[in-house]
């Protein structure tokens, strides 16, 4: 189990200092969480990823269940043994497949829309729709193995009985994260599902993981609030806030004002699939105190680098004469020891280090960034 202490609390915004404790160490909050999908964080060693500053990771249930198998990973002791993360570790109950797999992946959407539709060309999912690769039901949720294509059945009871063989020390009751593009009555349908197997989480979980419940809405101010309230009265350790997110920035720090005041202060709050570098500081004085995010890992792939003076494009030609370090005032391993030329070349030339050395800076750079947000509460800046 774990065990969540309040610092100090900012007198300029919502934000806050805290601890969690738990049984493979401690997380300083506010902390962003690098997604390690597969149990790993693509292209680094476990020990790399401590050394970029990470303080706690969150794997995928789905993609673990599918391989290798939740019943492999518990024959080597759990997730921290089988990865060689002796840290603090989350795992997702699989919800966010419901969405990405689903109306994600038929309608080309993610979590906050960068438009909306205004016109009927546009299509918007009622109630009885149902996406065309899996199928949502009261009980769970069907999918196809995008392996082997076998149906797979994954609900409340299955989710949590995966997250228990996983053992990692925070879990996430199973859930609909929704689509922005969902109606008010399918939202409030989906709502009915997820607040159903939020109870039947709690009510099969045999372990001593900590457990935290999803809030879920979409956009609708009332189902967001009536979410939050139901949640917080099932006796959760902490909470998670989910789903789609409006269609814009200010719409999705709207959604937050309106759930954490009805959220237990004693107990954390995660921020599933946002933590852009623009998002951080905002979600922060809102009182978000944990967020995974995969835009450091991603963005490294693809040769874009975060700096101090903002991102930079190493696939670009012109870096191929730049003798400077990624960023100047980086003090990671990478920007001690590599040049932007010669990264920039092993990223043209299709060299995987390139991948790692990039990811290693920005997995840094964002953990830099959050402890820079932690000093400022902490000297009562934020």
């Amino acid at each position: 189990m774990i065990e969540f202490k309040i610092i100090k609390k900012s007198k300029k915004s919502k934000a806050r200092l805290g601890i969690i404790k738990t049984p493979h160490g401690i997380i300083r909050t506010p902390s962003w969480v690098p997604v390690a999908t597969q149990a790993v964080v693509k292209t680094l060693t476990s020990e790399e990823v401590k050394k970029a500053k990470s303080q706690i990771l969150i794997c995928n249930t789905f993609h673990l269940h599918l391989k290798p198998g939740e019943r492999i990973i518990e024959k080597e002791g759990g997730l921290h043994n089988f990865m060689n993360w002796q840290f603090p570790l989350m795992t997702d109950s699989g919800g966010f497949q419901v969405f990405s797999l689903g109306f994600g992946r038929d309608l080309g959407v993610g979590k906050v829309l960068k438009y909306f539709p205004e016109n009927s060309l546009v299509e918007v999912i009622e109630a009885k729709k149902q996406p065309k690769n899996l199928k949502i039901t009261p009980e769970g949720v069907y999918f196809k193995s995008f392996i082997d294509g076998k149906e797979l059945f994954l609900g409340p009871k299955e989710s949590i009985k995966i997250q228990e063989k996983l053992g990692a020390d925070i879990i996430f009751a199973f859930d609909e994260c929704t689509s922005p593009l969902c109606s008010f009555d399918y939202a409030k349908k989906s709502l009915e599902r997820t607040n159903k197997w939020a109870k039947i989480c709690l009510k099969v979980k045999r372990s001593n993981q900590s457990i935290f419940g999803i809030i879920q809405g979409s956009r609708y101010k009332n189902l967001r609030q009536e979410s939050a309230k139901f949640i917080n009265s099932l006796g959760f350790d902490g909470f998670g806030i989910g789903g789609d997110l409006g269609k814009t920035k200010k719409e999705m720090k709207k959604i937050l004002t309106w759930v954490i005041p009805f959220l237990d202060e004693r107990k954390p709050r995660h921020l599933l699939g946002i933590g852009k570098l623009e998002d951080i500081e905002n979600i922060i004085k809102l009182g978000i105190d944990t967020f995974d995010c995969i835009v450091p890992t991603r963005y490294g792939r693809h040769g874009i680098a975060f700096t101090s003076q903002g991102r930079i494009d190493l696939g670009k030609r012109k870096f191929l004469n730049d003798k400077n370090p990624i960023d100047k005032k980086c003090s990671c391993y990478v920007c001690q020891n590599y040049r932007r030329n010669y990264i920039s070349h092993l990223f043209r030339a299709g060299e995987v280090t390139a991948n790692r050395l990039i990811t290693f800076h920005n997995i840094y750079f964002f953990n830099s960034f959050v402890e820079k947000m932690r000093k400022k509460i902490r000297e009562g800046k934020l």
